[in-house]
């Protein structure tokens, strides 16, 4: 590592400083439910741009997008390609968005409760918590491995940089909620576009293009380019994905948050529209890191510690006050994340899991004082989550996977509900229930060890089928699948139970 020096401390201050007096002084204008969890409605365009684009890239979206770069070449910004595209065509289209936020719902949940009842309501609430709490269950420690070694600091201590991170993000968004979130969006997506910048001209002028497409070209093939042959995608892969990435941005609840955030429908489809290309940088930059990473270690850094690859490139490469803006734009990166998906699996938590079956509702002061207990409560089990699990595989494939136990069946329940007359209620319960099975299965098989299964044997069915759905990408097939076919069957029973009692 070149050094640490004076200078890289005092732009990180500087900066945190900057970030907190910001926060902390939209505390004043937090005086409803309403305000800590949508911001009163009144994003613009250009704030709804500048929050969307910070919130979906924190240390972990450098992290797990250098990752696939480092394992895949070019193809590993695949997902980043075909996100653009959606969040493309649905601002084009309003599809989905357009009803939801024409609803003037808080939440998803709260909207399928008015098409499908209370019981819908609580059980979407239910996977989408559940969903968001596990896939963001490796952020803190990904972010708290990026500082570490960043900045040099003893392996050791670890735990103690990941819990000052959660420590700060947790003091502006418990005291002033979404308004908070934005605010600072705006500021740290400044920062972080200065520091993206900065260090990819850096990186092109070190380790130059030609070396990075030839290094990707000799250790991975064809596959570094096309993701249909790249090793650990395929076909499958690329198909799961595309479905994955059309329902993020109709159905992930921090994108979502933005267009119940703004003034009107037509000013979310704008967000849409104009953030859709940024996705491309996003997966793409990181990338070019990671594979540049690959271009210099090569063979000296151990394949199992692909994840920790491109920070520890970055701490060789940056020279001092370089290192400090880098840092100071991660910092900025996780902060605007962290805070905004905290604030949104809280709002699901206290609108559909809390307030949907409490028969008198919360006076806007106690509603305030819970919301914050929440967030309090899921960071601090997020922080021991990360303390210990250790996703298998690739962590973007983690991320998806967990992602799918309710994008698949809230995705599935969004577009029955805004396009669908038939669709029943048993229907969203089927579609829930079968759509978070084989992600859950997934993730249970990837901690055991299955045993190799020849010949004839009893369990060679039940063996291959485990096999099977430790795949990522089938168990991510199947979960979309099992969602679409729950919601079918259920509302088919249901109408037909309908007819019978009309005879």
């Amino acid at each position: 590592m070149i050094g640490f020096s004076l200078v890289d401390w005092s732009i990180i201050i500087v900066y945190l400083i900057a970030t907190m007096a910001a926060g902390l002084a939209m505390r004043r204008y937090v005086g409803r439910v309403e305000d800590f969890i949508l911001a009163g409605r009144g994003m613009d365009v250009y704030l709804g741009v500048a929050s969307l684009a910070a919130t979906e890239f924190g240390i972990i979206t450098a992290m797990y997008t250098a990752e696939l770069g480092y394992k895949n070449g070019f193809a590993g910004a695949t997902p980043g390609i075909l996100m653009a595209a959606a969040m493309l065509v649905v601002g084009l289209t309003g599809f989905v968005i357009k009803p939801l936020r024409d609803s003037g719902a808080y939440t998803i949940p709260e909207l399928l409760d008015r098409r499908f009842g209370p019981r819908v309501r609580w059980l979407a609430g239910l996977v989408i918590v559940l969903g968001g709490v596990l896939n963001m269950g490796v952020f803190f420690r990904a972010g708290g491995e990026f500082l570490v070694i960043m900045t040099g600091i003893p392996p050791g201590y670890l735990e103690v940089t990941m819990t000052l991170l959660v420590i700060l993000v947790l003091i502006y968004t418990v005291l002033g909620g979404m308004i908070s979130v934005l605010v600072t969006d705006y500021l740290q997506f400044l920062v972080m576009g200065i520091g993206l910048v900065a260090v990819s001209l850096l990186v092109t002028a070190q380790v130059g293009w030609e070396q990075v497409v030839s290094t990707v070209e000799r250790e991975h093939g064809p596959g570094g380019f096309n993701p249909l042959t790249s090793e650990g995608m395929g076909p499958a892969y690329v198909a799961w994905q595309a479905l994955n990435q059309l329902a993020v941005v109709v159905t992930w609840q921090t994108v979502i948050q933005r267009v119940l955030s703004a003034r009107d429908s037509r000013t979310a489809r704008r967000v849409y529209t104009r953030t859709s290309f940024y996705f491309v940088g996003r997966f793409l930059i990181p990338a070019f890191w990671g594979m540049a990473a690959l271009a210099v270690l090569g063979a000296e850094h151990p394949p199992s510690a692909s994840l920790q690859a491109m920070p520890t490139f970055l701490a060789s490469l940056l020279p001092s006050g370089l290192v400090g803006l880098v840092i100071a734009a991660m910092l900025a990166a996780e902060m605007s994340t962290d805070s905004s998906y905290l604030l949104t699996w809280s709002s699901i938590l206290y609108n559909d899991l809390i307030c949907s079956v409490r028969k008198e509702p919360f006076s806007e002061k106690s509603g305030l004082r819970l919301n914050r207990c929440i967030v309090l409560g899921i960071a601090g089990f997020l922080l021991l989550y990360g303390l210990w699990y250790q996703p298998p595989g690739r962590v973007w494939d983690y991320l998806s996977i967990t992602a799918n136990i309710y994008l698949s069946s809230i995705f599935v329940l969004l577009v029955a509900c805004c396009y669908w007359k038939g669709a029943r209620a048993a229907g969203g319960i089927g579609a829930i229930v079968g759509g978070a099975l084989p992600p859950l299965a997934f993730l249970l098989l990837s901690q055991v060890e299955l045993p190799a299964v020849e010949g004839i044997h009893p369990f060679i069915l039940l063996s291959t089928a485990a096999q099977w759905l430790s795949r990522s990408e089938v168990s991510g097939l199947l979960s979309f699948a099992f969602a679409a076919g729950g919601m079918i069957l259920g509302s088919w029973l249901a109408r037909r139970r309908e007819g019978k009692q009309l005879a």
